[in-house]
């Protein structure tokens, strides 16, 4: 109990740092919301009365007090300067469709990451071993603006397998939302399965080489039974933690991926307000994508210790 407790307070001192730094990033940035919103002919009187409405008049940290204070109490994250809509109305329709992405995204990095880390991992062929790392080295490196194009261009324009740019709402749809989706998908999985392969099979090997699996050995157990039973839950510990940095991966990578195939996420939500700086809108969604990424690697933790008792993070 002490070390949850620990770590949720952390959680918090860490959440509340980030909305600080997000906060005062943006409002640095030179320039008027209310110029933005009225244009450059619109007359001082005019400015003066949209920034009372907006707030924009009170010192920085009023304004920032008033923020967290209204989306704690009231989930009030302001209004947008582009849509002029309520942000908490603009996200919750497209919070659906990225943690539906992102989630799609984090099976497949699972179940395709754990089976390649433990093929990589338990092969002796050194032809194995050199295609897994090349294979590694191009899903990590590859940019995801590129892959998409790829994905697109082989998928969509050549075998048709899906159309580019038909997105359909899962309410509507649900065939042709998963069948549009699973390429999104794997674009966004693809250099994390790599990182995922590639940390499993170093710690499989790690393991492999244990002196409880030469005992275990001695005693007749085969090889497979030996990964199942002992190497592969051990060598798992090791790997968890990364799972924290991919769905942060995922969440960041979803930002590219959403605006090239054309989904009505968050991440293609964040690059509209960004362009047009409409900072309430920016500042909602990295707080988002912040919180996502901050409780999972909590939980994170806590699945570590249920794991391995003996592990104490410091932290």
């Amino acid at each position: 109990m002490p070390y949850l407790v620990k770590k949720f307070f952390i959680m918090l001192l860490t959440l509340f740092c980030i909305s600080l730094a997000v906060f005062f990033a943006f409002h640095v940035i030179p320039g008027d919301p209310a110029m933005l919103i009225l244009g450059t002919e619109a007359s001082e009187k005019s400015l003066e009365q949209l920034r009372e409405q907006l707030g924009t008049n009170k010192s920085l940290w009023e304004q920032y007090t008033s923020w967290v204070g209204n989306a704690l109490l009231y989930h009030d994250f302001g209004y947008s300067l582009k849509y002029n809509k309520s942000v908490a109305e603009l996200l919750r329709g497209r919070i659906a469709v990225t943690a539906l992405l992102g989630a799609l995204a984090l099976c497949l990095v699972l179940v395709f990451g754990v089976v390649l880390g433990m093929v990589y991992g338990k092969s002796k062929n050194r032809l194995v071993q050199s295609l897994s790392g090349l294979l590694s080295v191009l899903g990590i490196s590859t940019p995801g603006f590129f892959l998409s194009l790829i994905v697109i261009w082989v998928f969509g324009l050549t075998l048709k397998v899906f159309t580019p740019g038909r997105y359909e709402r899962l309410s509507v749809n649900p065939a042709s939302f998963f069948r549009f989706m699973i390429f999104p998908a794997f674009t966004i999985a693809v250099p994390q399965i790599a990182v995922l392969a590639k940390y499993l099979a170093a710690a499989i090997r790690q393991e492999s080489a244990s002196g409880y699996v030469r005992t275990a050995k001695s005693r007749g157990n085969s090889e497979w039974r030996l990964l199942f039973r002992h190497i592969f839950k051990n060598a798992v510990v090791s790997v968890v933690p990364l799972l924290g940095m991919i769905v942060g991966s995922i969440f960041s990578g979803s930002i590219i991926v959403e605006q090239v195939f054309g989904i009505p996420g968050v991440g293609r939500l964040l690059i509209s307000a960004v362009t047009f700086r409409d900072f309430p809108l920016a500042e909602a969604i990295i707080m988002y994508i912040a919180a996502v990424v901050v409780l999972v690697n909590f939980v994170v933790d806590i699945i570590v210790q249920a794991l391995d008792p003996r592990i104490r993070l410091e932290g």
